[in-house]
């Protein structure tokens, strides 16, 4: 009979182990997994950048090029202003627990976790002292503790990555303004561009040569970038928009690699929305364009991060035109 009880205890604290060490790596795994995202590195980084005027917290209208939704800018210099809702205006959440429980669910969890993990790692667990059946219990809900903050923890990421009511509807006056000018397919355009029956019901009216200069922007633009020009990305982009590039090429020059972006042509893109504001016209369009991207490191050469092989991508890009100026990048947006 003992060695029957020796052998059952034998199995229950390896099978403890197992259960300990999957509960540590998973949790362990969860900041791996909030951080990593598009592995993307051309130009903009694959985020979302830039301003749109009064519309940066505005959703632009989808298009048959890009039918789902734009991601919120990570990055603009544009504060949230005071005709917006108060969801838009609301503060940011302070982590994975904000909003109106923040400070006290946020430690209350964080307290669990913290516990159990150190629990766990030092063979004690939440239950520790109680040995017996308490202890098999403590663990089971350390487990279930863990995989209700990874679960938070993703459902929060999803959240980030998603455009929010309130996003879709921020600027109340913007959204009652110009309608889009939507247009789709290829036949009939420049490039890749489409001219379908409502092209001249914008507010703003975009021309056959504003495409062109859309267009040529779009490869001009990957090019300043592959070459790390900041001098002619200066001439083709907003101040905001070249500060964000040259954050990303020093991100690249630290990490001893450089981003090359070649081959690049426009395969379709849609007017989303055209309007001035002020002595500023702003148009945003969709685009889906061709490209290889691969990072190569600085001193062999040798490719690093993404490939020989072309692929294809979906941006949102917002241009901005000031009196006796060409238009220039104001912003690039991700596509959901």
């Amino acid at each position: 009979m003992p060695g029957i009880w020796e052998t059952h205890m034998n199995f229950s604290l390896r099978s403890r182990n197992l259960f300990k060490t999957l509960a540590v790596m998973l949790a362990l795994a969860l900041p791996t997994a909030l951080v990593i995202s598009s592995a993307d590195a051309r130009v903009g980084g694959g985020g979302s950048s830039g301003s749109r005027g009064s519309r940066t917290f505005s959703a632009p209208p989808s298009t048959s090029t890009a039918p789902g939704s734009a991601s919120q800018f990570n990055r603009t210099y544009t504060q949230p202003g005071a005709g917006m809702n108060s969801a838009a205006t609301a503060p940011a959440r302070g982590g994975l627990f904000g909003g109106r429980a923040g400070g006290f669910m946020g430690g209350l969890a964080a307290g669990f976790l913290g516990a159990g993990l150190l629990g766990m790692l030092f063979g004690g667990g939440l239950f520790g002292g109680l040995g017996g059946l308490s202890s098999i219990l403590g663990l089971i809900i350390q487990i279930v503790l863990v995989v209700l903050v990874v679960r938070l923890a993703m459902s929060w990421w999803q959240r980030r990555h998603t455009p929010q009511a309130a996003y879709a509807n921020a600027d109340a006056g913007a959204a009652s303004g110009p309608q889009p000018n939507q247009r789709s397919g290829l036949g009939g355009g420049l490039g890749g561009f489409g001219f379908g029956a409502n092209a001249n019901n914008a507010p703003l009216e975009i021309k056959p040569d504003d495409y062109e200069s859309f267009e040529r922007l779009l490869g001009e633009i990957q090019t300043a970038w592959s070459n790390e020009d900041v001098a002619k990305l200066h001439t083709l982009a907003t101040p905001e928009m070249v500060s964000y590039f040259e954050q990303d090429l020093g991100q690249n020059r630290a990490r001893n690699v450089v981003n090359k972006v070649t081959n690049v042509k426009l395969l379709q893109g849609d007017l989303a929305e055209a309007w001035r504001e002020g002595e500023t016209d702003y148009a945003t369009v969709a685009l889906r364009f061709a490209l290889t991207d691969k990072t190569l490191d600085r001193n062999s050469g040798a490719v690093v991060a993404g490939s020989e092989q072309p692929g294809e991508v979906t941006e949102v890009w917002t241009f901005a035109r000031r009196p006796g100026s060409g238009w220039e990048l104001s912003a690039i947006q991700q596509t959901n």
